[in-house]
């Protein structure tokens, strides 16, 4: 898998990979058999899913007699940091600040996390901008403010 390239798969395939990346090798058998603990999905669901992310190349596949072996082609705090990228390259760099902030309020964190985020933090802020700009349009950084509510500009 290109390891730049973002990581998009359904909420659906989410699942199919959590399982993947939990068993590390597993038949398609295994896979529906702990979906079936969560999900209500039908064989043939799972099935078309896990073809599916064999394209995206998220998952190989081997095969032992007649049943096809997936393993993850990427893992899963890769294709987490990937997914997270992808959608803070698609927001105005105006508002990823707040919008990290929000994450971390949203979420529990273990200390030894919040210990690298104030280092990492830490070695940013000397040679951080006041502000950053816009990055939506030309000429529209006024109307784009991180503290606003969502701009018809922005």
């Amino acid at each position: 898998m290109n390891n730049n390239k973002a990581v998009e798969i359904s909420d659906a395939e989410w699942e199919i990979m959590r399982v993947v990346w939990t068993l590390q090798t597993a038949t398609s058998r295994k896979i529906i058999d702990n979906l079936k603990q969560k999900k209500s999905w039908k064989e043939a669901t799972v099935k078309t899913l896990l073809r599916r992310l064999v394209q995206k190349e998220v998952l190989r596949t081997t095969t032992q007699g007649r049943s096809f072996i997936y393993h993850p082609a990427i893992n899963e705090q890769e294709a987490i940091n990937l997914m997270a990228l992808g959608v803070f390259q698609k927001i105005c760099q105006h508002h990823v600040g707040t919008t990290l902030l929000q994450v971390i309020q949203q979420f529990p964190l273990a200390k030894g996390d919040i210990e690298q985020l104030q280092q990492e933090l830490t070695k940013k802020y000397p040679t951080a901008p006041d502000e950053l700009p816009c990055d939506c349009l030309p000429g529209m950084h006024q109307a784009c403010s991180p503290t606003a509510e969502v701009s018809e500009k922005c």
